[in-house]
């Protein structure tokens, strides 16, 4: 590598990351720990790192010299190997006599980058990590960061998050202030449809935006970075999935629909796919908390990281929209304590039972079939498990119902979103 490119990209991001306009977001980092910030492409795990130094930076314990960031997507860098990566430290300190704090972003590009990082921790630097790959997360990559780093999932903007962005910040008592409320529900409308990535906000044709976005995690991080070549057969499974987010699906039942299709392919290499799309944080399956272990695996209800996202494949895209953003919700708060309840006589949406949790999400309750099947499906899963909150989350009803001592809350989704409940 040449050192004079290296050392003018460590000068570039000092100023950059000054100059950044970030909007604040939750961020409780532990002061001496080494953190990675993974998650789906532009969920703003590169800001969340910016946001941590301007506060540095702010609070006076920091100066600009002390910042050593670099992005390794930046086509300046392209050909690094891991034997080069030292020569980064070698630059920074021929520069500044000091000791950096160590901030890089989407490292995972390079073969080998968690030895390297391992080696920095090990020698009491600060290392920050971004990547937009769960195999980061892998049980390999853990082993060789042996303890050292705390991992951090970075989402797409919450709805709070994305009103905070729009300069509203709901006060006490806000849900009976007609004004507050008008327009949060007005805002919760492009929320639903576009989803929570910051960048798409300033864009008139977001679908658009979306749509990019789409094809960069598709090509880049499923098909160039797996070598797959049949990708025809992808993108057909993105939209089957898309299709089908409120349904459990087997494999083999997504197979026959791809077969169906002309689009033959193998169950292993079908397994493959499902999980190059969960490695690149753009789908996440949840398991039916009663079926046998080998179904937990097979057999799962599947949803994507963003509304916006799924909202491409759609024509009739709002009860697919509500039970997703339902899922994300949950997901957030929960991981992989959050399941869905399939039983011989009656399905629940999604079930924590760790909490004694249940949450039914169904588009409108006007129907009274509907609300009868809605609220029966949670009242048999609380008299099977013992579960203590339920709750039906609707695109705009509200009332509570309390049937043999059980209380059933139907919420609005924009209004359960500000919940403490979520």
């Amino acid at each position: 590598m040449d050192k004079s490119v290296i050392k003018s990209l460590i000068i570039e991001k000092q100023r950059e990351v000054q100059e950044a306009e970030v909007t604040p977001r939750p961020l409780d980092l532990e002061p001496s720990a080494n953190y990675v910030f993974i998650g789906l492409r532009r969920a703003g795990k590169t800001y969340l790192m910016y946001q941590h130094i301007q506060d540095l930076l702010k609070s006076g314990k920091r100066s600009p010299k002390d910042i050593l960031c670099l992005n390794f997507e930046d086509e300046r860098l392209s050909g690094i190997a891991s034997s080069d990566l030292n020569t980064i430290l070698d630059c920074y300190k021929e520069l500044f006599d000091r000791k950096p704090l160590l901030f890089f972003d989407e490292i995972q590009n390079i073969n080998g980058w968690e030895k390297f990082v391992r080696r920095l921790a090990d020698s009491k630097y600060r290392v920050f990590v971004t990547g937009s790959n769960a195999k980061m997360l892998s049980k390999e990559i853990h082993t060789t960061l042996g303890g050292r780093f705390i991992c951090k999932e970075v989402y797409p903007l919450s709805f709070r998050e994305y009103l905070g962005f729009h300069k509203l910040t709901p006060a006490e008592n806000w849900d009976v202030d007609g004004e507050t409320r008008g327009r949060m529900v007005r805002l919760f409308g492009d929320y639903f449809q576009f989803g929570g990535f910051a960048e798409s906000f300033f864009f008139k044709d977001k679908r658009d935006w979306l749509n990019s976005l789409y094809q960069k995690i598709l090509l880049g991080d499923i098909v160039l970075r797996n070598g797959i070549r049949n990708e025809n057969a992808l993108r057909l499974m993105a939209r089957k999935l898309a299709e089908s987010v409120m349904q459990p699906m087997s494999l083999d039942r997504l197979k026959n629909l791809l077969d169906a299709s002309h689009t033959p392919i193998s169950r292993n290499t079908l397994s493959d796919y499902i999980r190059y799309f969960e490695d690149a944080y753009l789908i996440f399956g949840l398991p039916n908390y009663t079926a046998k272990f080998a179904e937990k695996e097979t057999v799962q209800k599947r949803y994507f990281w963003d509304n916006g996202l799924l909202n491409l494949f759609l024509t009739d895209p709002s009860s697919r929209l509500l039970e997703n953003l339902v899922a994300l919700t949950l997901r957030k708060r929960y991981g992989d304590k959050l399941f869905h309840c399939r039983r011989p006589t009656s399905e629940v949406d999604f079930f924590i039972p760790s909490e004694r949790f249940a949450v039914q999400a169904s588009l409108t309750l006007s129907d009274p079939a509907t609300k009868q099947r809605e609220t029966k499906a949670l009242l048999e899963l609380a008299n099977a498990f013992d579960v203590r909150r339920l709750e039906l989350v609707t695109l705009d009803s509200e009332e509570e119902i309390r049937v043999d001592g059980r209380l059933v809350s139907i919420i609005p989704i924009w209004k359960w979103l500000l919940s403490d409940r979520s």
